[in-house]
């Protein structure tokens, strides 16, 4: 998460968005710091907030699940930057969520699949994220499909013109840059049942080169059935592992009063006053 004082703004860093792209740009040109843990919600943030922070400018990113699931996968089958072996990698992830990975790490170590069978072993339920929770409240979205124009997008709306065009960073190696070319037709069945609500939802199509797809009932069901066990992870545990399990790690930006304020309860669009760009 990203936070600067003097330009009054709350960057939410949602994994596989181009998140380290734009933390990194904002930090060097932008009057950026790092708070609290890389990927920390906006609800964590709230926790501890002073009660001008909660009026701040709030924006996130989003991402094609279609692209996540083959870097998710590339990422399993190269081990990407060490994540899964290197010791320090692997303490910084020992999350539960990092302890799952992980173990889906050997699996993909030990049986090599191909993208389909990974597709139906990892994804037993329909795919989803924590932009279920306040997403849809924030001031803008970086779409990750047109991330250099929404960057510039939202500086401008924060009253900053772009230094520069944003910088391709952490590209993940070892994948081909079209997403496409992963999906046999029994993949692109196989996504329509796990991707199809959550891209219904934010907007995304499937290609146009698969034809019709129909988006199975039964996921639809399940994609809301997972979401009220899922958020109840997002808000109130996920923050307490990463907390026990990163003390030391934890950022706070200067130039703030260290003021403890008690949001727990306190609604998002409470807590974000200023009016949400058009």
């Amino acid at each position: 998460m990203i936070v600067s004082h003097k330009h009054r703004y709350v960057y939410v860093e949602l994994p596989r968005t181009g998140s380290s792209a734009v933390s990194v740009e904002l930090r060097e040109n932008y009057d950026g710091h790092s708070f609290l843990f890389k990927h920390a919600t906006y609800r964590d943030f709230l926790r501890h907030a002073t009660p001008d922070e909660r009026t701040y400018f709030v924006f996130s990113g989003l991402r094609n699940p279609l692209d996540v699931a083959v870097t998710r996968y590339t990422h399993l089958l190269e081990d990407t930057r060490g994540h899964f072996s290197e010791p320090e990698q692997v303490q910084m992830r020992s999350s539960v969520a990092g302890r799952l990975e992980r173990r889906l790490f050997r699996w993909v170590q030990k049986t090599n699949p191909d993208f389909e069978t990974f597709l139906k072993h990892v994804y037993l339920l329909p795919f989803d994220t924590w932009s279920a929770l306040d997403h849809k409240r924030m001031h803008a979205i970086i779409r990750f499909e047109n991330l250099p124009d929404d960057f510039a997008s939202v500086l401008r709306q924060l009253g900053l013109e772009p230094v520069r065009p944003l910088p391709v960073r952490n590209a993940t190696p070892g994948r081909e840059r079209d997403y496409e070319s992963y999906y046999t037709p029994g993949a692109a069945r196989v996504a329509a049942r796990i991707f199809g609500p959550y891209m219904e939802e934010w907007g995304y199509a499937f290609p146009s080169s698969w034809g019709p797809m129909q988006v199975p009932w039964r996921s639809r069901i399940l994609y809301r059935v997972a979401r009220v066990f899922r958020t109840v992870y997002w808000r109130f545990f996920r923050y307490r592992d990463y907390v026990r399990m990163l003390p030391t790690r934890l950022y706070h930006p200067p130039e703030r009063s260290r003021q403890d304020a008690s949001v727990d309860s306190l609604r998002p669009e409470e807590a974000v006053t200023q009016t949400k760009p058009s």
